[in-house]
């Protein structure tokens, strides 16, 4: 999955952290091997933590002789030791899958490394890369394969109430399982598609209603600017509807012609 080297300085991280008492959880490619069963080679390492505690973190981390930067104050920070970076993740970039003590509370113990860690929970793991839908990056592959793996460890009542008012995200997910797998429908609840479905068919006997709203760029931060620059939609992610400020959205859309590290 990576290479000897960045093995170790990974490791020698993860030992910090521990020695340190800060909160946090792995993710990224350690996490989804576990849950989907499918291993990927990476340059990065994933960390998750609630916003509160990632100056904590990056501090650890310091001492561990990478240098670290606040990518995006709303949520992402990451740390470089040379070709090696850690990503610090504190909400998602829509800024819908806040790092809550709901991930603690349901992360799950594991050794990542030959450390003992915690992983970030797979229903936090569907929420967040669920609405994730870029037209360079979709990982609506990767719902399908958490979901075949392990939809029977799932608590898909949490699931659902994770999701919230973006029911509709996790319902087309459910379609597309069906359709991906279809001699494995059955692996997803019954109950959930009637619950999900059921809501879909009690919205079309509702008044449509007025408010001029486009919830795309939750799913893309780029694709929808259209939407909002051109054609007068309310950014969903621009609280009090979102969560994010004018200025977080600036940022993070000024960051899209950006190269990748």
């Amino acid at each position: 999955m990576t290479t000897p080297e960045k093995a170790e300085l990974y490791r020698t991280a993860l030992e910090m952290l521990n020695l340190s008492g800060v909160p946090y959880m792995v993710g990224g490619s350690f996490a989804f091997q576990y849950y989907a069963g499918i291993s990927r080679s990476t340059k990065d390492f994933d960390i998750f933590t609630r916003e509160r505690d990632v100056q904590r973190v990056l501090d650890v981390l310091m001492r561990a002789g990478f240098t670290t930067e606040m990518a995006f104050s709303h949520w992402l920070a990451k740390a470089h030791h040379g070709d090696k970076f850690i990503d610090v993740i504190f909400n998602s970039g829509n800024g819908v899958a806040e790092v809550d003590d709901e991930w603690f509370s349901h992360a799950v113990d594991e050794l990542v490394l030959g450390v003992p860690v915690k992983l970030s929970p797979a229903e936090e793991m569907i929420w967040s890369k669920g609405l994730i839908m870029e037209r360079e990056r979709y990982d609506g592959a990767d719902v399908a394969h958490v979901f075949r793996h392990c939809s029977g460890l799932l608590n898909w009542d949490r699931l659902v109430r994770r999701f919230g008012p973006h029911w509709r995200v996790l319902l087309s997910h459910v379609v597309l399982f069906g359709f991906i797998y279809p001699g494995e429908r059955s692996l997803i609840p019954s109950a959930v598609v009637r619950d999900l479905v059921g809501r879909l068919l009690a919205e079309l006997d509702e008044p449509t209603r007025n408010s001029k709203v486009c919830q795309g760029t939750l799913l893309s931060r780029g694709q929808y600017l259209v939407d909002i620059d051109d054609w007068g939609y309310e950014d969903a992610r621009l609280a009090p509807r979102g969560g994010l400020t004018p200025q977080q959205i600036d940022v993070w859309t000024a960051a899209i012609d950006k190269p990748k590290d």
